[in-house]
């Protein structure tokens, strides 16, 4: 049991930093699409983490948070998410500045989701195309792995939970409007100019707080009944 829950944090910290990747490609890209090439030129618009990671939100907090449960060190409560550095954008560069700063904001979040349905998608083929690839697959989303089933199916199936519990993650912990997550440029476009001022000065050190205890609280909330949702989709689809 204890090796299945290493194989299955391994599959975590390796999807966790491809997802993050693909999140802020898509923030690139969108901004590049929208007329500020500042990321583009920076090289972000491509999947390579190496453009991407942030050593602390990309690597050293998700490995504590996913690896950290194995060795009794819970200090995040299981929180699988991160971040990575942030997408450069000028927003002068726009031409309908409020509107294209949320196209670009949202570009994150919508990839995840995408990526999501992409991992339901193939364990779905998985479950229906595989001798006993049901049960494979809902074993899997319990992290437990069946004895004797084929390593690349077994690996697929790992990959597809694995894509689906941190994309929905990472999709509801950034639309939480708290700074500086996606939420909170959606936030700010709604408030009014004197509330902007307010918003804006809200301490770096009150952000984390409300992003690791708030958020942790929330996202709980929100990812429990969801992943209950995809696991009876899983079983009866």
């Amino acid at each position: 049991m204890q090796s299945a829950a290493f194989t299955f944090a391994l599959f975590e910290f390796v999807l966790l930093i491809f997802s993050l990747s693909v999140h802020e490609c898509c923030h690139a890209w969108m901004a590049s699409r929208l007329g500020d090439q500042t990321a583009r030129l920076e090289g972000r618009v491509t999947l390579n983490p190496m453009y991407h990671v942030d050593p602390v939100g990309t690597l050293l907090f998700p490995a504590i948070a996913i690896f950290g449960p194995l060795i009794g060190f819970g200090m995040f409560g299981g929180m699988l998410i991160g971040w990575a550095k942030p997408t450069p954008v000028i927003s002068r560069n726009f031409r309908k500045i409020r509107r294209d700063e949320n196209l670009v904001t949202l570009a994150g979040p919508a990839s995840n989701l995408a990526l999501a349905l992409i991992a339901l998608v193939v364990l779905l083929v998985v479950a229906h195309v595989v001798p006993g690839g049901r049960e494979i697959v809902l074993y899997t989303f319990h992290e437990s792995l069946l004895p004797g089933v084929d390593p690349t199916v077994q690996a697929v199936a790992l990959l597809g939970v694995a894509g689906i519990l941190i994309n929905l993650s990472l999709f509801f912990f950034n639309l939480l409007p708290v700074p500086p997550l996606d939420g909170s440029h959606l936030l700010r476009n709604l408030l009014p100019y004197n509330a902007v001022q307010t918003y804006d000065k809200i301490p770096f050190w009150v952000s984390w707080l409300l992003m690791i205890f708030v958020g942790g609280y929330i996202l709980r909330l929100l990812l429990i009944p969801t992943l209950g949702f995809v696991l009876f989709v899983l079983a009866r689809a």
